[in-house]
């Protein structure tokens, strides 16, 4: 069942949601070439929690971590690892899930570690972007599919990157994952129609080669995501809110950039 939100509960998902931006805009200094993504994993933990939120991440299906962190090849659901060190050129992906008080939202995001190639950039740029013409679909009326539509016509279709299947966007709150999905992909015009009150997240993985995606089942880790074909990934994502006056970001980390949308 998708729960619509009131005003004053999407209001409580912005205040969970200015957390995890404060913590991406931490990880913006902190991330280069030499770190631990395990010190990644801690100081994000800390900036949650001494701001008030809780990293619901933690106890998720088993999960023992704040934070996903994906270097690389890795998609999504990598494990921060004590010891292993970023590298100049890496491109890593760091997500998380934040309550405050009951509200909950959910943003992952890409950083370049030191200087990453042209084409590393390029997918990044375009992840991005990808992301942002996702958001400009979420209008009342409009259906999921116009939302998915618009990111593989982009990704897919413009500049022949692989639109991650497997994994995609979702309502969220009160709990992390609601009802509806929402794919990166799809028709225009189908899918379940979007109505004021809705909250969801949109948050395309966009490979520089095919689509496809294995996952690791070992008993150390159960949980890493990688391509199949061992290209390099991107992610962005935001959590937003449908209303009357257009699609509104609660985990906006650039005002002046995300202005349109708040």
């Amino acid at each position: 069942m998708i729960q619509l939100k009131s005003p004053r509960e999407i209001e409580a998902m912005r205040q969970s949601g200015a957390i995890i931006a404060g913590m991406h805009h931490m990880l913006r200094d902190l991330i280069k070439p030499g770190i631990d993504t395990w010190e990644i994993e801690t100081k994000s933990r800390e900036y949650i929690e001494s701001h008030g939120g809780v990293p619901l991440q933690i106890g998720f299906e088993g999960f023992k971590y704040a934070t996903t962190i994906s270097v690389n090849d890795e998609v999504a659901h990598g494990l921060p690892r004590k010891g292993l060190k970023l590298k100049n050129g890496d491109l890593v992906k760091v997500d998380t899930v934040v309550g405050l008080n009951g509200a909950v939202s959910d943003s992952a995001w890409s950083y370049a570690v030191g200087e990453v190639t042209p084409e590393v950039q390029k997918l990044m740029d375009v992840t991005k972007k990808s992301m942002y013409l996702g958001i400009e679909q979420a209008l009342v009326g409009n259906r999921v599919g116009d939302i998915g539509h618009a990111i593989e016509q982009y990704t897919e279709v413009e500049h022949h990157y692989g639109d991650v299947r497997e994994y995609i966007g979702h309502g969220v709150g009160p709990t992390m994952h609601e009802e509806p999905n929402v794919p990166h992909y799809g028709k225009a015009g189908h899918g379940v129609r979007l109505r004021e009150g809705m909250v969801i997240t949109i948050e395309p993985m966009i490979n520089l080669g095919g689509w496809k995606v294995e996952t690791d089942h070992t008993e150390a880790d159960g949980w890493t995501v990688r391509t199949a074909d061992g290209s390099w990934s991107a992610q962005y994502e935001h959590t937003l809110a449908i209303t009357k006056d257009g699609p509104k970001i609660l985990t906006s980390q650039d005002p002046e950039y995300d202005k349109r949308f708040l």
